[in-house]
């Protein structure tokens, strides 16, 4: 069923340039989040005030998703602290946006007054509504005090917001212990869903390269702070660690700051800057910061690769991007022992946590990832990993669109023998990734290896068998036609792989003849020669036919390969490459073999391509950033 939701953002544009005052964290998820809904087959309206006068009412984005600007409040910035007097023109046009046509199916509300929009939608309408509060006023408060710009009436509408969300998506486990103990909300109504980062934006790129590109020294000590250039994120304890670690612990490194209101670096456009070069200036360090401006979403990947550590230490931080951004772009961070950052960040592993405004714990930190190169390479490694595993946007849009399917269910009231189905769908699919989640953990190894050797069989001329029985042989049909077209590369020739289970003649007259217990053994012995490569797949290891194929490719001086599952069977002692899903359930074999299969597909074509002997490299997958990327060298005026 096609769905229509609206998302609410109200000072948070996707369009937004991102580094200023209002406009990070927030404005890179609503952006991914509606991208990505829209990928899932999602339509998508993004409401946000109107904030520009060349600002359209209505802006087509990307394919199914569109920019709603509302026309509440003059068409100029206002800081959002001083926003709530415009939502009730806001909360008119949505609600009127609302009733038009065939309407919503539900509204995605981001930050507390968004969340008063969709509440008075919901009321008017009765279209149901999620919320994602990114930052929560009582504890805010408690970390800002007098600080905190924000009116009163923000507690009370906070707690309407809560009360009457049909659910709660917190982005971290602290923010949903924040509910649960300063809002009371239901446990029942609260999903932690974190935010994430695109594998097309950020990626790692050789840190020298990376360095030459920006213009900065190729083998300096490079520190980055980056993000928006407000008090709260801690950006003067950075800079005051920069000179601990030069006076307390004899290295020299330069402190790259990006972000700010403007492409150049300026005082007057962020005071922030200002106060922060004030602050480098008193500590001896002027010359060893650097404000490079604000930076285009295409350029982050290079600072973020150029650093030796990302250091993030916000006094309070409900979710942070910025440092699941710059693991995925392979780089450690020292971040604060605060909020979303001790829920990405792995204290020791992917870097570490230190206690807020503590420059003296920053610097130490980072001291100790300079004097142990080889962790500083392995914390790099780890990050990565990390942030692919669990950050990706389009797992978070999945994860969020099964928020929007449940509260959907609920509020339609559907029948007793639909919502049975669907909840066995939902069994079906968290048993599914159960396994893979298993096997990845236990086979990984095994799975780089055999494709090691599929690749070094076939870069060498010599070609692949594939056999398996039932779901198995369309598993080895579905291999087979992956190597022999193409998987993810363009332009490479066609590798030499046959599925044993495709000739129907000689399936049928040998098995008629002879037996089925020989019939992949046959085919061994007539197409197999030394140096080739058998792959074979059960699901339990025990298929005589299977068996007897491994045996036949042994004694030609062929490679075996094994996909297994159920203990491996008597086939796990005839290959040299087992690779055995840790599961008895045939299904879920079956399921992760499919994953398997696609794996070893990527890596041989990988294996491949990086040896020169399929294709060459596309040179601009690390193009240099636009010039203007590079930071400016100056002071803040």
């Amino acid at each position: 069923m096609s769905r229509k939701i609206a998302i609410v953002s109200e000072h948070a544009s996707p369009l937004a340039a991102l580094g200023g005052v209002d406009a990070g964290g927030q404005n890179v998820y609503v952006g991914e989040v509606a991208k990505n809904l829209a990928a899932l087959g999602i339509e998508v309206d993004v409401f946000t005030r109107r904030d520009a006068d060349v600002l359209p009412e209505t802006a087509e984005w990307v394919d199914g998703v569109r920019i709603v600007h509302v026309p509440a409040g003059p068409p100029r910035p206002v800081p959002k602290e001083r926003l709530l007097p415009l939502m009730d023109d806001f909360t008119r046009f949505v609600v009127r946006a609302a009733r038009r046509g065939p309407g919503y199916d539900l509204v995605h509300a981001n930050f507390w007054m968004s969340g008063l929009v969709a509440a008075e939608v919901k009321r008017r309408c009765g279209v149901p509504f999620v919320v994602t509060f990114h930052a929560l006023g009582r504890v805010r408060r408690l970390h800002q005090g007098d600080a905190d710009a924000f009116p009163d009436e923000r507690f009370a509408i906070e707690d309407r917001v809560v009360a009457e969300a049909d659910h709660v998506v917190a982005e971290c486990p602290q923010e949903e212990e924040d509910l649960i103990r300063y809002y009371g909300c239901d446990p029942a109504r609260v999903s932690i869903v974190p935010g994430g980062f695109d594998p097309a934006e950020f990626w790692p790129i050789g840190k020298e390269l990376a360095r030459v590109a920006l213009g900065l020294p190729p083998r300096e000590r490079v520190v980055l702070q980056l993000g928006r250039m407000v008090p709260r994120k801690g950006v003067d304890d950075v800079v005051r660690a920069t000179a601990r670690l030069r006076d307390a612990h004899g290295i020299d490194a330069r402190l790259l700051v990006v972000g700010g209101d403007a492409d150049r670096p300026d005082g007057r456009a962020t005071p922030e800057l200002a106060r922060l070069a004030d602050v480098a200036r008193d500590e001896g360090v002027a010359d060893r910061v650097t404000f490079a401006g604000a930076r285009g979403r295409d350029a982050l990947r290079w600072y973020y690769s150029a650093a030796d550590v990302f250091v993030s230490t916000p006094w309070y931080e409900p979710f942070g991007i910025t440092p699941v951004e710059a693991m995925a772009c392979g780089t450690p961070v020292v971040g604060s022992n605060v909020g979303g950052i001790k829920f990405t960040v792995r204290d020791g592993e992917t870097g570490y946590l230190v206690p807020p405004r503590d420059p003296d714990a920053t610097a130490e930190r980072i001291a100790h990832l300079y004097r142990h190169p080889m962790l500083l390479s392995a914390f790099g490694r780890q990050a990565r990993d990390r942030a692919t595993a669990l950050f990706e946007w389009r797992g978070v849009a999945e994860q969020i669109a099964l928020v929007y399917e449940r509260v959907l269910e609920r509020s339609a009231r559907l029948s007793p023998s639909l919502t049975r189905s669907a909840a066995l769908v939902d069994r079906e699919f968290d048993a599914a990734a159960t396994a893979l989640r298993d096997a990845r953990r236990v086979v990984r190894l095994q799975v780089a290896e055999a494709a090691d050797a599929l690749a070094g069989a076939l870069a060498r001329g010599h070609k692949v068998l594939v056999c398996g029985n039932g779901g198995s042989a369309a598993d080895a049909q579905h291999l087979a036609a992956e190597l022999v077209g193409r998987f993810k590369v363009a332009g490479r020739r066609a590798l030499p792989v046959i599925a044993l289970t495709t000739d129907g003649a000689v399936l049928t007259a040998w098995s008629n003849d002879s037996g089925f217990d020989s019939v992949f053994e046959r085919q061994v012995e007539a197409l197999g020669r030394p140096g080739d490569v058998l792959v074979a797949i059960s699901t339990s290891g025990r298929s005589a036919n299977v068996v007897r194929a491994l045996d036949a490719a042994g004694r030609a001086g062929m490679t075996r390969i094994a996909l297994l599952g159920s203990g491996g069977g008597r086939a796990r002692t005839h290959a040299e490459h087992c690779v055995v899903v840790p599961s008895g359930d045939t299904q879920r074999i079956q399921e992760t073999h499919g994953v398997v299969v696609h794996v070893l597909c990527a890596l041989v074509e990988e294996r491949l391509v990086h040896g020169d002997t399929v294709i060459e490299l596309d040179a601009a997958a690390d193009a240099p950033p636009p010039a203007d990327a590079r930071p400016a060298y100056r002071e803040v005026t």
